[in-house]
């Protein structure tokens, strides 16, 4: 019975290690990327520091203990606003572009056909 439970532990002790090399691999390859790591505790005290690394493009992981959590990211910024006129001068539409398209050709864009 004693043997059972030691191969209960052992088990559960290698399922622990194996999930901690994972949170470390993961810890490393944030570093390696140069992400800054920081625990939850760094981040509640520094929070407007963290922001700010993200507001320069930079990707913070934190991590609860070795565990890697969440990732504070910067936000893309939206596209420019289209401006009415601005490509205006740069190419032309000819006449031809108004005219109304060819019978066949209309059946096709239509799906009325092959």
């Amino acid at each position: 019975m004693r043997e059972a439970a030691n191969r209960s532990f052992l088990a559960d002790a290698k399922k622990y290690i194996r999930h901690s090399r994972t949170s470390l691999a993961k810890i490393y390859l944030a570093k390696k990327e140069h992400m800054s790591v920081s625990t939850i505790h760094e981040a509640k005290t520094n929070l407007s520091r963290l922001i700010q690394k993200a507001e320069r493009g930079e990707e913070v992981v934190i991590a609860r203990g070795k565990t890697p959590v969440a990732k504070i990211v910067p936000i893309k910024k939206g596209k420019k606003k289209r401006i009415p006129g601005m490509f205006k001068g740069v190419f032309k539409v000819g006449p031809e572009f108004f005219e109304p398209l060819p019978k066949d050709e209309l059946r096709l864009w239509n799906g009325e056909g092959d």
